[in-house]
């Protein structure tokens, strides 16, 4: 049974009444970050129910030593984890001496927890009667400042309700911290200084093997019925925490608040002697403005995020509900300022999946930063990937590849491969053809050519290298094959010619040597630069052709489609709709080898190809294509509804990609894969917004020039989003009556709406 707690609002996510089984479950939902830190929903106060406590800083991890029972030649070293920070958000909360924990709590009522999405902050209210029988009434709201992206802010406020108390914040810094996600128990931290002066406190701690120097840190404020309390707090301090202790005398319905200013500096930033000196400066500057001073900016900011972010849609609440939570996610994860930072696919909300860059990037997360932010923050995400490319080469000569060949990582920090799991770090190949297809989207959608002789053209050719040596000739079918692999459907582990991964690879190969012309043409000193770099020379070009040129598609006949890979027809084809429902889901329930038995489809394959090089295909091959594989799909990853909702939609059949959509934008709010309490699917989320602008809209980039197809679901209103297409931002309208579109730019702008070319002026309003 899915989840179905959250009320529907439109800018809002909203729990009404305490239940300790969706705590954990909350701790993912109401998560918070700016881009550089961020952490999970976690009381302030003491609670003693199951939690999982998360706090974490942007680029800082560990290399948790890789666990497997049999190592093999080429197994990564280490799988990289995005740890656990020291905690600066603790405020522990004593009412006459017991202390407050609304999991011992006597009675928990008005509760209400609200992650404000168009402001971006949290808040908590609820009152509670103690085992004392004390009645208090607490109200919270915490935010991680967008303006200043070290430090973050909590006003806690109590209130006695039934008789006068003896009441004490204790807010604490605290780096005993774990990680859930352990290979050997390791201990990631070590503290080397713990200091406090005044109402500041400070911890430094760096991180074991990787040596990344921090210093968490806190400052309170306290108030009583606001008027400010000039207090000097009794310390205690250990060799990994400081807690400072402020005691107040409070009478009924008088209200005893703290504010507490925490944070991280970390030396990526910062000079590693210098972490306190640069935590006192950003304390100064947060202080200064007051908690509600920097909420104000906070408010601003978020302000100027939506208004070319938002997509509205009217008439559906939970519709617009799921939207606006993806979005906002996607912009607490990655803002875009740093290009040594990344987009993890659980983002600052939990640790599952470790490592900070999967493919996901490239295939999912890049369309939506480029139109809905600057073009520069796409480019440093392919810049990212430039910056790793050594690395990667590196990657490639584990494995026996030579001269060159480049094979990115399934999942790095830092451009090594540092994942798990054997199936996906040799075989999951095709996430190779996701970076250069992400070169290809950018130039395509900017019209920014600069970076492919700049640097992505070494890319492409390291590559295109790696296909070259990974393909096989097959004498019996005379034709280059690709064994061993896993496809994007990881329900099919050391299969032969997945068709996808043939298809990218021809297709990266063919890439790489039309950009090669291109460049050499047009851009005569950076090919002379490259080719020398690359030591490329003809012959190996041709080899390339040859490759490509007769790469090999396992196909149906019978069924007319091309198949998953070399044997799908042997499988026991029972659709996913005469499974029995209490199999589902059969990641949870079934054995790995059932599984692997099975025609079962986890996520987009085929039709991930379809999604990306569909002008290589009619409709009716989609149609087909779609008719077979999507009845085997059980949809048990969270990138397979988005791009089947598009697909459905340019079939035309709306009803079916709005139920795909409601999956995807609802996918952790209604926690249809039974696993939000370990994090939320940030990466996916960007799926979510190419539902809409992609699928709903029909947006794409024909003849040079964005297009549209606009069809809308009949359960809404309306729906709105704006591009930001090459430096202009077009708005885009769209209702059962016709479509609007409106241009903020200073150029004449002609598009194409279902095939037919319009020319838009700044500032006019067009319908067609």
């Amino acid at each position: 049974m899915n989840l179905n707690y959250i009320q529907p609002n439109s800018w809002s996510i909203i729990e009404e009444g305490f239940n300790a089984n969706h705590v954990k479950a909350s701790e993912s939902l109401f998560s918070i970050g700016n881009g550089a830190m961020g952490q999970r929903a976690n009381f302030e106060e003491r609670y003693s129910g199951s939690s999982f406590q998360g706090s974490y800083i942007a680029g800082v991890y560990y290399p948790d030593k890789t666990r497997v029972g049999w190592w093999k030649n080429g197994y990564p070293e280490y799988f990289a984890k995005v740890i656990n920070a020291p905690s600066w958000i603790g405020i522990n909360v004593i009412v006459n001496g017991i202390d407050l924990d609304l999991f011992t709590c006597k009675k928990v009522s008005e509760f209400k927890r609200e992650l404000n999405m168009k402001e971006g902050w949290l808040s908590r209210t609820f009152t509670a009667i103690l085992p004392n029988d004390i009645e208090v009434k607490v109200e919270t709201k915490r935010f991680l400042s967008l303006d200043l992206d070290e430090i973050g802010a909590i006003n806690y406020q109590i209130t006695p309700i039934n008789t006068s108390a003896e009441i004490v914040f204790q807010p604490y810094i605290d780096s005993n911290i774990k990680n859930e996600d352990t290979n050997w128990e390791d201990k990631f931290w070590n503290t080397t200084k713990v200091s406090h002066e005044n109402n500041q406190a400070f911890i430094l701690a760096e991180t074991m093997k990787t040596a990344f120097h921090t210093c968490t840190f806190m400052e309170s404020k306290l108030f009583l019925n606001n008027e400010k309390l000039e207090k000097n707090p009794e310390v205690e301090t250990n060799e990994q925490q400081v807690c400072f202790k402020y005691t107040q005398h409070v009478k009924a319905n008088e209200a005893y608040s703290i504010h507490k200013f925490g944070g991280y500096t970390v030396d990526r930033n910062h000079n590693k002697n210098e972490l306190i000196i640069a935590a006192k400066k950003v304390l100064e500057k947060a202080t200064n403005l007051g908690f509600n001073g920097l909420l104000q900016t906070q408010i601003v900011q978020w302000a100027n995020i939506w208004k070319l972010a938002d997509i509205t849609i009217e008439g559906d609440v939970k519709a617009q509900q799921g939207i606006r939570f993806n979005i906002f996610q996607l912009n607490q994860t990655y803002l875009g300022t740093d290009s040594q930072l990344n987009i993890g696919p659980k983002g600052f909300t939990g640790e599952k999946y470790g490592g900070s860059t999967y493919w996901d990037t490239e295939a999912y997360c890049i369309p939506f930063y480029m139109a809905t932010k600057d073009q520069k923050v796409a480019r440093n995400l392919l810049e990212y990937r430039y910056n790793h490319l050594e690395k990667a080469i590196e990657n490639a000569e584990k494995l026996g590849f030579s001269h060159g060949a480049a094979l990115y990582p399934m999942v790095t920090m830092n451009g090594e491969e540092c994942h798990n799991e054997w199936e996906i770090t040799f075989e999951e190949i095709h996430r190779n053809g996701a970076i250069a297809f992400a070169i290809f989207n950018y130039y395509r959608f900017t019209n920014d050519y600069s970076y492919i002789p700049e640097k992505g053209l070494e890319v492409l050719i390291g590559i295109a290298r790696f296909w070259q040596q990974r393909a096989t000739f097959s004498a019996d079918k005379n034709q280059y094959v690709i064994l061993g692999v896993t496809g994007p459907n990881e329900y099919e582990n050391n299969i032969n010619n997945n068709w996808y991964t043939n298809y990218i690879a021809k297709w990266c190969i063919n890439y790489a040597l039309e950009n090669l012309e291109i460049v050499s043409k047009e851009h005569n000193s950076d090919f002379k630069r490259i080719w020398d770099k690359t030591k490329l020379t003809d012959s190996e070009l041709s080899k390339w052709k040859s490759v490509a040129e007769n790469m090999y598609f396992p196909f149906s006949e019978l069924n007319d489609v091309f198949l998953q890979q070399d044997g799908f027809l042997d499988k026991e084809l029972i659709t996913v709709q005469d499974l029995d429902a209490s199999q589902r889901p059969i990641n949870q329930k079934w054995s790995w080898d059932r599984i692997l038995r099975s025609p079962y489809i986890k996520q987009a394959d085929v039709l991930q190809g379809f999604y990306f090089f569909e002008s290589d295909f009619t409709t009716e091959q989609l149609e087909k294509h779609f008719d077979f594989y999507e009845p085997f799909t059980v949809h048990e990853s969270s990138l397979s509804p988005c791009v089947h909702s598009i697909q459905a939609a340019k079939l035309g059949r709306m009803e079916q990609a709005y139920q795909f959509y409601l999956r995807t934008s609802r996918l952790d709010l209604d926690d249809y894969n039974h696993e939000v309490e370990e994090g939320l699917h940030i990466t996916s989320m960007a799926g979510t917004w190419m539902s809409i602008v992609e699928g709903f809209g029909g947006m794409r980039v024909v003849n040079n020039m964005l297009s549209f197809q606009p069809k809308i679901p009949k359960q809404w209103q309306s729906y709105s989003f704006k591009i930001n297409f090459r430096n202009q931002i077009l708005k885009v309208h769209v209702c059962h009556d016709g479509n609007q579109f409106e241009l903020d730019g200073t150029e004449e702008l002609e598009i194409l709406v279902n095939g037919e070319s319009i020319k838009i002026v700044p500032n006019n309003l067009i319908e067609a």
